[in-house]
C-alpha cells in the first residue's frame, strides 16, 4: 500500500517537470541591448532626477527624521528608567539622515 503510493507521488513529480521543461521556452534578446537601454536613460534621466530630487528624497528624508526623533525620544525614556543612555540607534538614524539630506550633491555624479 505504500508502496504504490509513493510510487504515485513520483510519477506525478516527474510528469510535473517534464511538463515544465517541454513547455518552457528560452528567449534571447534581439539586437544591442545596452545602446537601447543607454538612449533610454539619456531620454529620461531629466525627468528622473526631478521626481528623485524633489519626491523620493524628501519623502526618505522626512521617514527617517521622525524614526530619529521617536528613537531618540524612547532612548531617552529608557535612561530615565534604567539610568543607561543607548546611542547605538539614534546614531546610526542620524548617520542615515545626514546621508540622504547630502546624497542630491553627489549621487548624480556617481551614477
Amino acid at each position: 500500500m505504500k508502496n504504490k503510493k509513493t510510487t504515485r507521488i513520483l510519477f506525478c513529480v516527474v510528469l510535473m517537470a517534464v511538463m515544465v521543461t517541454m513547455s518552457s521556452v528560452t528567449a534571447f534578446a534581439a539586437g544591442d541591448v545596452e545602446t537601447a537601454i543607454e538612449g533610454t536613460w539619456t531620454s529620461a534621466q531629466m525627468q528622473i532626477k526631478n521626481v528623485v530630487n524633489n519626491v523620493v528624497f524628501p519623502v526618505v528624508d522626512m521617514v527617517l527624521a521622525i524614526l530619529f526623533f521617536v528613537k531618540l525620544g524612547t532612548a531617552y525614556f529608557d535612561y530615565r528608567k534604567h539610568g543607561q543612555f543607548e546611542f547605538t540607534a539614534p546614531c546610526i538614524l542620524f548617520a542615515c539622515l545626514i546621508f540622504t539630506l547630502t546624497a542630491p550633491l553627489y549621487i548624480w555624479s556617481i551614477l
